[in-house]
């Protein structure tokens, strides 16, 4: 019997399948104007329109006008973005359900390019995609000398340090892609190539780092890694080239030879790590009944195929550690504990295996499976892989290990 627990796991090969996507509503409502507290649309008579206004991408139908509008005035004062005039600083918006975007207009053109700065900014559902309307007709700016903490954008420009990834299941969306990326480090840029824009994924996306020395590293870790049933191709973009047409062998993907193992040296011959990544969130860690649950579930699944060494699924701070400092507001505070859990770990699962090919038989069984609705994603290390946080840091002795569980 697998998953006695909690029945999290489901059965083998169930959920391989790309989830479909969310059905648009046709229509295209009028604007609804916001609350302005005086600064009306006729306010900035010598700013023309166009450069006040901003395109939203990627858009679903629970969002709508009102909520749209409350987000980036909440975000945007919460953050001192912007003019900081009076009132706030959305005048309107506008959505089309039919097409998946929308148009937010600014109080001031200064505020529309401030606001570029949340360009894959997580709201609902997933991320925005923030550009400039067709009809702009000021300065080319792509994104502004703004960097949000925690917020990737979609716009990955040309440069040196803007990477490749191909050979990616398609039934990964941002959010897992984006997981296996930030093992090496924070993103500040990533976009997956979707067909037409919003449709399914075409097994490919560009990204960057925010810290470009860690480009090397994250490339010659991931390329050659096996992926469920497929092998990644990394490397840095084509500066120059055409948008989504790098210079690579697409057609050649299935046939890419067995790489050696992202530590570079060694073979999978010593590969008995298996890393599971979208498998947990920190809101299932904290309870301690239901860690012990997901503790012994994932246990006695990976049991399954071999003998387990050891374990771990890094748990994230407690709330009440992470009280605000002095002039530090709530928002920094959740950011540094998000920060400080993904430095340790927290939403991977390390399991350790006694031998090199009991890892690969969980890599074969569990890559793509579902656990608590969620698609796996697995790969094998061995203990010299360069990861982050580093693997003797995962597998360093505690105290008690495993950690605490509820007693029966």
């Amino acid at each position: 019997m697998q998953a006695k627990q909690t029945g999290l796991f489901n059965l083998p090969g169930a959920n391989r399948t790309q989830v479909p996507p969310i059905l648009g509503i046709p229509g295209l409502p009028p604007p609804i104007p916001v609350q302005t507290f005086g600064m009306g649309i006729g306010s900035n008579p010598n700013l023309s329109r166009q450069s006040r206004r901003l395109y939203i991408g990627s858009i679903t139908p629970e969002v709508n006008e009102q909520n749209l509008a409350e987000f980036f005035n909440s975000k945007m004062i919460e953050m001192s973005i912007g003019t900081g005039g009076p009132g706030k600083p959305v005048l309107a918006v506008q959505c089309n359900y039919e097409k998946n975007y929308a148009f937010v207009e600014f109080r001031s053109a200064e505020d529309a390019t401030a606001a570029m700065a949340f360009d894959g900014i997580i709201f609902i559902n997933g991320p925005l995609k923030i550009r400039r309307p067709k009809d702009y007709g000021g300065p080319e700016q792509h994104s502004p000398g703004i960097h949000v903490p925690g917020v990737v954008s979609t716009n990955v420009p040309d440069s040196i340090n803007k990477v490749f990834v191909g050979g990616l299941p398609t039934y990964l969306n941002e959010e897992q892609v984006q997981e296996l990326l930030k093992s090496f480090g924070e993103l500040k840029a990533f976009n997956l190539v979707r067909e037409n824009g919003n449709g399914a994924s075409k097994g490919f996306a560009f990204f960057e780092y925010v810290d470009a020395s860690v480009t090397d590293v994250a490339i010659q870790s991931l390329n050659g890694m096996e992926l469920g049933d497929r092998y990644l191709v990394v490397q840095r973009a084509s500066v120059g080239a055409k948008p989504g047409m790098p210079n690579l062998p697409y057609d050649q993907f299935p046939e890419i030879p067995r790489p050696i193992m992202p530590a570079g040296e060694n073979s999978t011959a010593d590969a008995r790590i298996l890393l599971m990544l979208n498998m947990v969130v920190p809101e299932d860690l904290i309870d301690d009944q239901e860690y012990g649950d997901i503790y012994e579930d994932v246990k006695e699944e990976c049991s399954r195929y071999g003998v387990v060494e050891d374990l771990r699924i890094p748990r994230p701070l407690k709330k009440d550690k992470m009280k605000p400092a002095p002039g530090e507001t709530s928002f920094q505070t959740a950011l540094d504990a998000q920060r400080a859990d993904e430095a340790a770990g927290v939403g991977r699962v390390y399991v350790k295996f006694t031998r090199a090919h009991e890892a690969q038989a969980g890599l074969k069984a569990l890559a793509g499976r579902s656990f608590a609705g969620r698609s796996i994603i697995a790969t094998v290390l061995n203990e010299d892989s360069q990861t982050t946080p580093p693997l003797n840091l995962i597998f360093a002795p505690q105290p008690e290990a495993p950690p605490p569980l509820p007693s029966s």
